[in-house]
């Protein structure tokens, strides 16, 4: 079985002051053409909260979670902001880094959530030289029995406040050309009825947020603000929104949310309640060590990609603006 050396925490990445909102934003955009009033209106998420993304913070909290529960040196490197992949590429290579296991965090398949990844690490690998450590990328775990455990919780926490309501699954919207060659909906939908089951629910919907392309470009649906004036029309009062496309309550969560299906859900007279993501739920934490002795003990099992498996879309869509789908 494979040694390895370290272990990498990969995320999509995000501003950390209000200077960096901009340069952040053409990053994620460079070579699709977003025109720049597209781009000052997404940089209003931003700094709502003050110019500052809760991404990196969280992927700095899932860090020190899993320090004293590896036996491994953990890097972190990010897609799209400081520290980027490239940096983190060329400083395990100088620390002698042969081979490392790698974390991505999301829990779904899509090109722009695992596939663009695999190609992030090999363009940082090839500018770090013939010495830079090789990869194996952690499988994905949306119906592994904790992270359903660990959101079931979140969702009765949250039901025991609000008490019985309608329940949203929601996930980031994603271009339909990229979710027909991947497994994302059908991953989306196991885990929805398998938290669902373990919360003892016998209804829900799933329904997607976070949307960015044109309107000409057809994504998957039913919308957020869609669905919640569909449940105010069946005559419920409240509703209780369960964030399953997410590990963590980043831009996506907080603001397209907490704030703005917050917002649209006062205004049509509907009581809206959000459950917890797992963040750095103990049980979730466990998860992860699990699944790197998983990938210890058997590789060809672990394996989560197949070789043409999650292509990148003929025409390469915008991509999401705050973090990929499942982050």
């Amino acid at each position: 079985m494979p040694h390895y050396d370290a272990f990498l925490l990969l995320s999509f990445g995000g501003p950390e002051k209000p200077e960096d909102v901009m340069p952040f934003l053409e990053r994620v955009t460079r070579g699709r053409n977003i025109p720049r009033a597209r781009l000052e209106e997404v940089a209003e998420h931003y700094y709502h909260f003050g110019g500052r993304s809760p991404i990196n913070d969280q992927c700095r909290a899932l860090i020190e979670s899993l320090r004293p529960h590896l036996d491994l040196p953990i890097y972190w490197g990010n897609r799209n902001w400081h520290p980027f992949i490239e940096d983190t590429m060329r400083r395990m290579t100088e620390d002698g880094i042969g081979r490392a296991l790698v974390f991505v965090t999301s829990a779904y398949s899509s090109y722009s959530a695992c596939r663009q990844y695999l190609e992030d690490i090999e363009r940082a690998r090839a500018a770090a030289g013939p010495l830079a450590p090789h990869f194996d990328k952690i499988r994905h775990f949306h119906n592994h029995p904790a992270y359903i455990e660990v959101n079931a919780e979140r969702l009765r926490e949250q039901l025991a406040r609000s008490g019985p309501a309608p329940v949203l699954f929601t996930a980031h919207s994603i271009p339909l050309e990229m979710a027909r060659t991947s497994r994302y909906v059908e991953q989306l939908e196991e885990t929805a009825r398998l938290v669902a089951e373990a919360a003892g629910l016998s209804q829900y919907r799933l329904v997607y947020q976070s949307r960015s392309g044109p309107p000409r470009q057809p994504w998957l649906g039913p919308d957020i603000l869609e669905a919640l004036e569909e449940t105010r029309a069946s005559g419920a009062a409240a509703v209780v929104v369960a964030p399953i496309g997410f590990i963590s309550d980043h831009m996506e969560v907080l603001y397209d949310l907490d704030f703005e299906a917050v917002r649209h859900a006062e205004q049509i007279g509907l009581k809206m309640f959000r459950a917890g993501t797992a963040g750095t739920h103990p049980r979730f934490i466990r998860m992860i060590v699990e699944l790197v002795e998983e990938r210890r003990q058997d590789a060809a099992w672990a394996e989560p990609c197949r070789q043409l498996c999650c292509p990148a879309p003929l025409l390469r869509p915008p991509a999401p603006p705050a973090s990929m789908p499942g982050a």
